[in-house]
């Protein structure tokens, strides 16, 4: 992947003191936009401009979730105002939101007890397209087959 170098991965956030110099960075219109997210196998989040694709700010590396994130002021701390799943580089399950919470509570910031936007993802059996669910409607927008109920995006090994 040429987009993938070993510098072009999101800023580590392992400490509430990354997290202050990291967004205190940030200019007022980047703040007005979420930002591209990963929890790294290490358990460490990363972020980056919100159009950067979720695989570089992994660094090409595996990750336990990504998505989009925003942040509000909150008296006199950060918190979280959104967060999703939202990216079709890694098409990562809504259970993937436990490794986001403790991401985020390891740098102590405030966060909602779920994503507040949920993206359902399948990877089709028939054609192994990848799908976005909508509305409960379990059917291959690309081929027409029944995606499966469970999610089953991570590559055929």
């Amino acid at each position: 992947m040429a987009a993938v170098r070993p510098d072009s991965g999101g800023c580590r956030i392992g400490s509430a003191a990354d997290f202050d110099s990291w967004i205190a960075e940030r200019s007022a219109a980047e703040l007005t936009e979420p930002f591209t997210f990963v929890v790294g196998t290490d358990g460490v989040l990363r972020l980056a401009p919100r159009r950067s694709e979720h695989v570089a700010c992994a660094g090409g590396d595996v990750v336990l979730s990504a998505g989009e994130i925003s942040f509000m002021r909150e008296a006199d701390r950060w918190a979280v105002d959104e967060v999703s799943n939202q990216s079709t580089g890694y098409c990562p399950d809504v259970t993937s939101w436990s490794a986001a919470a403790r991401a985020l509570d390891d740098v102590g910031i405030e966060r909602p007890s779920s994503f507040t936007h949920e993206v359902v993802f399948r990877r089709c059996l028939d054609c192994q397209e990848h799908n976005i669910v909508r509305e409960d409607d379990f059917i291959c927008v690309f081929c027409g087959n029944d995606l499966p109920e469970t999610w089953n995006v991570d590559p055929i090994v």
